[in-house]
C-alpha cells in the first residue's frame, strides 16, 4: 500500500464525516471559512516542519512508495493528515452532543 493510498483513505473518511456534519447541522459559509483557514496554516506549518526535519535526516521515506511530488522537501502525501484532522475534528465537535456547562 502506497502512501497517497493510505492518505486518501483518511481524508475520504473525514471528508464523508464534514459533508455529514454539513447537512446534519446546517453548517454554513462561515464555518467553512473558519475550517478552511484553519487547515491552511496546518499545511503551512506541516510543509515547514516536515521539510526541516527531513533536511535535519530525523526520518525517511521509502522512496517506492511516494508519488513524488514534494513542496519544499515535504511529500506531497504528508499533507493528507492536518487536511483530514482539520477536516474531521471540527466536524465531530458539531456531531458530538453538546453538554450543560458544570456550575
Amino acid at each position: 500500500m502506497t502512501y497517497a493510498t493510505l492518505a486518501a483513505i483518511f481524508v475520504g473518511i473525514s471528508a464523508v464525516v464534514a459533508a455529514i456534519a454539513t447537512v446534519q447541522r446546517g453548517l454554513g459559509s462561515q464555518w467553512w471559512l473558519r475550517t478552511g483557514s484553519t487547515i491552511a496554516a496546518l499545511l503551512v506549518l506541516t510543509i515547514i516542519f516536515d521539510s526541516v526535519m527531513i533536511l535535519a535526516d530525523l526520518f525517511r521515506f521509502d522512496e517506492g512508495s511516494l508519488l513524488g511530488v514534494r513542496l519544499w522537501h515535504a511529500p506531497v502525501e504528508d499533507l493528507a493528515w492536518p487536511l483530514a484532522a482539520g477536516l474531521l475534528l471540527p466536524s465531530l465537535r458539531e456531531l458530538l452532543p453538546r453538554r450543560e456547562p458544570t456550575p
